[in-house]
Parts: structure tokens; sequence; C-alpha cells
């Protein structure tokens, strides 16, 4: 019997915490759905992500394939098929294509390059907030030299020396971002850490990794996954700088400022071969400061409810 109602109660515990996932999950929706701007940039993401996931697959003939007949053939004409609806390059390949394979390198190496410098940067910022000392000191001091450096010549110069390849671009990107959510993080530790829950978890007896990660992480992980939203179209853009200076991915490889350094020769003859994938580039850009926008909105207390569903009866 006694098993039986063990067995009942846990049974309604799980039920009673499906709820409030999908009711949180509702809510943010709602809160998403009112802002039409941030809902507009979170489909064109999507249709990004989702093209840079499976377009290789099934457009990579048709964006490898020379046609000479079609090298630079104009936008908008139908006579080639829905390839070179956005026209061809110089090497008579379809820009359509071309685009959406390119997708998936622009994207991943712009996540790749947020995603370790927010790691390697809060991993050391937390140790420099938390840990005063001869250790905070000489990683704030290592910090202080490397943001003395221009982040773009900083990598110019080292991709110079190194072969220019997917790795290294993405290696050298998030070496220059690991500073921004390396002070951002200690900042904010150097905040938190001073508050009563802290000093009660300490009386408690947790120890310092339980504290940054049970009680300091959850509070400033708000702040830097706004800043790494706003730092992804960032990267995008310090990539397209690399290729346009042939210092960034090298072909055959191609991404979506490779493709504007190859157009750049084109310009006066052939416009459309540097504006399609520069007006990629403006898009996925504009909906991720659109998006980090209403992240920030979203995740602050005293601003969420511009964006909270009104519930009936309310004004």
């Amino acid at each position: 019997m006694m098993t039986l109602t063990k067995s009942k109660s846990a049974d309604q515990d799980a039920g009673a915490q499906e709820p409030v996932t999908a009711g949180a999950l509702a809510t943010a929706l709602a809160m998403l759905w009112r802002d039409k701007f941030a809902t507009l940039a979170a489909l064109i993401l999507i249709a990004t992500v989702v093209a840079a996931l499976i377009g290789p697959a099934l457009l990579h003939d048709a964006a490898t394939g020379m046609n000479l007949r079609a090298r630079n053939a104009p936008p908008f004409e139908l006579e080639r098929g829905l390839a070179f609806i956005l026209g061809g390059d110089s090497l008579g390949r379809g820009i359509l294509p071309r685009i959406i394979v390119a997708a998936q390198n622009t994207m991943m190496i712009a996540a790749s390059a947020v995603l370790l410098s927010l790691v390697v940067g809060t991993a050391l910022g937390l140790v420099a907030g938390y840990r005063a000392g001869v250790v905070g000191d000489l990683i704030m001091r290592l910090t202080d030299i490397l943001m003395s450096f221009p982040s773009l010549l900083l990598a110019m110069v080292v991709l110079y020396v190194f072969a220019p390849s997917i790795a290294n671009v993405i290696f050298v990107l998030a070496l220059t971002r690991i500073p921004i959510y390396l002070r951002t993080t200690r900042a904010e530790v150097l905040e938190v850490r001073t508050r009563m829950f802290v000093t009660a978890a300490l009386v408690a007896g947790a120890g310092p990794m339980r504290i940054i990660l049970r009680h300091i992480l959850p509070i400033i992980a708000p702040t830097l996954i706004t800043i790494a939203t706003l730092d992804f179209a960032f990267v995008m853009l310090a990539e397209a700088s690399l290729s346009f200076l042939g210092l960034g991915v090298q072909a055959p490889e191609v991404t979506w400022g490779v493709m504007v350094a190859e157009g750049r020769n084109y310009l006066s003859t052939a416009w459309w071969l540097a504006f399609w994938p520069g007006l990629a580039i403006t898009l996925v850009t504009m909906s991720l400061n659109l998006l980090s926008n209403w992240l920030r909105v979203a995740t602050d207390p005293v601003q969420r409810w511009r964006l909270e569903p009104r519930k009936p009866g309310n004004v």
C-alpha cells in the first residue's frame, strides 16, 4: 500500500512539472509573438539554420556544377532553371544554391567561434571574479594585453602567419572575443557574490564550485546569452571581412564572405555576384540584433511586462 502511494505521489509530481515546462514555453512563444520584429527575425534565423543543415546535401551538385554559357547570367531569368533565379557567377554556377550551401560554413564558423569564446571566457571570468588574488590578477593582465590589439588586426596577423583555413579562422575569431565574455562575467560575479543568498550558501557549508554553478552562473547566464547573440553577428561580419581581404576561408570552400570577395571584381558589370551574399549577411546580422534586443527585454524582470501577454480583464 505504501509503495502504491509513493508511486502515485511521484506520478503526480511528474505531472505537475510538465505543465510548468509547457507553460514556460508557451509564455516565451507568446512574448516572442508580441514583438513582431523579433518574430520575423526568429523565422529568418530558423530558415537560415534549416538551409545550412540540409542545403549542402540537396544542392551540392547545383552549387558546384559549372555552365560557362551562364557566366555572370543576370538574375530573375528562368531560362536556365530555378538555380539561376538570382543569376550566375563568373564560372557559371548558380548563385542561389551557392548561397544556401555557403550558409553551412558561415553559420558553423560563427557558432563555433562564439561557443568556444563563450565557454573559455566565462570559465576564466568566473575564476577571476570569485577567486581574487594572484590568479585573478594574472588572468586580467593577460586579458588587458590581448585587448590592447585591435581584434581584426590581430586576426589578420595570426592568419597571415598561419595558413588560412576554417579551423584557424574559428580559433583566431574565438581568441579575439574571449575578453568580452571574461570581463563581463567577472564584473557580474563581483556584484553577485556579495548578495545575501551567496553568503547564506557559504554559511551552510557550500563549496566554491557549488556556489558558482548553482547560485552565480544561472543569474549571469541571461546576460551572457544576450551578448553571445550579438557576438554571433559580429563574428559573421569579421569572417566576411577576413575573406574579403583574402585571409579567411579559401577556395574550394565557400562562405558568404568568400562570395562577396569573389564578386567585388564584377561590381560594375555583374553587381548581383556580391549583392545577394551581402544581402544574406545583412538579413542574418539584423535578425540577430533584433533577437538579442528581445532576449534582453524578455530576461529582464523589470522590463519583461512589456512582452508578457495580457490576461483577460486587464487593461
